[in-house]
């Protein structure tokens, strides 16, 4: 027997493919973009494991380190506000990337000085 038209729609999903009624859609949450709240959670989510390492690396920068600080248990705006004091402190740049700050050149000990001025306990790890 075959099956009509209804029953076979009937199994399939009811969502919506293209709809102009509510513009564009966030993928996460499938909310309007005006109604989205996906990046303020995203922003308070703490990214970091605890243990603060400090290490250099030199990986695809031909030759130039840089000291990379990881495992900081702080949001993104915190890790931001803490990078642009380190860059300030150091005299250098540097970048927040995934969760990590790269601060430009080997800076490891001054950077674990200024770490335990804000009473937070780094290691530093590799050569």
């Amino acid at each position: 027997m075959k099956k009509t038209l209804q029953e076979q729609l009937a199994g399939l999903s009811t969502r919506s493919v293209y709809s102009t009624d509510k513009g564009r859609l966030c993928p996460e949450c499938q909310m309007p973009f005006d109604d989205c709240r996906c990046a303020e959670t995203a922003s308070q989510q703490i990214l970091g494991d605890g243990k603060v390492r400090i290490r250099r690396e030199t990986k695809g920068r031909k030759g130039k380190g840089v000291s990379i600080i990881e495992g900081l248990a702080m949001n993104a705006s915190d890790l931001e506000k803490l990078a642009k004091d380190l860059k300030t402190r150091c005299g250098c740049g540097g970048a927040v990337k995934g969760g990590t700050i790269e601060i430009q050149g080997d800076q490891r000990t001054l950077i674990q000085q200024l770490l335990a001025e804000r009473g937070i306990s780094a290691k530093l790890a590799g050569g």
